[in-house]
């Protein structure tokens, strides 16, 4: 027999989760369909900066409006926990940048979200024994930090399966079915499932499940890298988040004893999203050493411990699809382009 349900989600990420959970918490009758385990895609292999400095006034209120989950989760999802770890957060610019980067803070302060524009000297002290001779601004958040990504969707869903949601993993889907131009459910390896509404939020293979649909979403496979570097003793304690853009890097704590790195240069964009991962390579890791002991001289007594790839749908201007598409009932909630944790 068919199983039915009001909504189905393809895709166990966060975006996929966190649907759930909302839906589910408004009486909907979800099922959640994951091709492999819950944040086995991007959610996974994602920094989870939890920070408000967008460029865009939008997002940066949407990343607002979020941030008292990772603050009071137990209140407002009440299962699981997101491991939130408050940092402070700091954007560092090159000069060219500094009057976009004033300009962004105005506009985010304006919006009543906690962060402001430091001098280099402060920068300094909040990012203890940097190199900071080639910025002359940052913006800080001093509430901002990390989360832990895979934890977070697993309390998404937790909270929903209590709700009555249905989530099955190992769940690949062949086909979203059409009858005349509205969707009916779906078609899987386990059988089918049928809804008025399904929503796509099934990041890199995004793009194949909407051409099932005949919708042709500019998303691609983006392909990136992440390292963890042991932190010589004494060090890194008060680090904060660091967007780098002047290194092009992006680094945090991960614990007490690890450097999370990764670099904004040298991603893989296009190909299939089941195409094999290639790994961490020694040029890349020598890149991410290099950026990182510029901007940190301290890490050179640092080791490297691991490091790995991970992917992403990436849309043009690395904006989200968001909405209802082609056949009546279908949805996408996709292209988050590695920012949607």
């Amino acid at each position: 027999m068919t199983e039915t349900a009001d909504v189905i989600v393809i895709g166990g990420g966060v975006q996929g989760a966190s649907l759930a959970f909302h839906l589910a918490r408004r009486g909907t009758k979800v099922i959640v369909l994951e091709r492999s385990a819950i944040a086995a895609g991007a959610t996974g292999r994602s920094a989870g900066g939890v920070r408000m400095h967008y460029d865009l006034l939008l997002e940066a209120r949407l990343a607002w409006t979020s941030f008292p989950y990772f603050t009071n989760w137990s209140e407002i999802v009440g299962e699981g926990d997101p491991g939130f770890v408050r940092t402070g957060f700091l954007q560092l610019v090159p000069p060219r940048h500094e009057a976009a980067l004033r300009a962004n803070v105005a506009l985010q302060r304006a919006a009543g979200i906690n962060t402001e524009v430091v001098d280099r000297e402060t920068a300094a002290q909040i990012l203890s024994g940097a190199v900071l001779d080639d910025i002359e601004v940052a913006a800080h958040e001093p509430l901002s930090g990390y989360a832990d990504p895979t934890g977070t969707a697993a309390g998404f869903l937790a909270a929903a399966r209590k709700l009555g949601t249905r989530v099955l993993v190992g769940t690949r889907v062949g086909a979203v079915d059409v009858e005349g131009a509205h969707v009916v459910g779906v078609a899987t390896d386990r059988g089918r499932f049928a809804a008025p509404i399904v929503v796509n939020a099934a990041g890199a293979w995004a793009r194949e499940i909407a051409a099932g649909v005949g919708l042709d979403v500019p998303i691609k496979p983006w392909r990136h890298d992440t390292a963890y570097f042991g932190l010589p003793a004494g060090r890194g304690s008060n680090l904060p988040v660091v967007i780098d853009h002047s290194r092009e890097i992006y680094f945090r704590l991960e614990g007490h004893e690890l450097l999370l790195v990764g670099l904004e240069i040298g991603s893989t964009v296009g190909g299939e999203p089941d195409d094999p991962m290639p790994g961490l390579g020694p040029t890349t890791v020598e890149e991410m050493v290099d950026r990182v002991c510029a901007r940190l001289p301290w890490m050179s007594e640092g080791t490297f411990r691991t490091g790995h790839d991970g992917q992403d749908g990436i849309t043009p201007d690395q904006r989200p699809i968001v909405g209802p598409a082609g056949p009546d009932g279908f949805f996408l909630d996709c292209g988050h382009s590695g920012t949607g944790f």
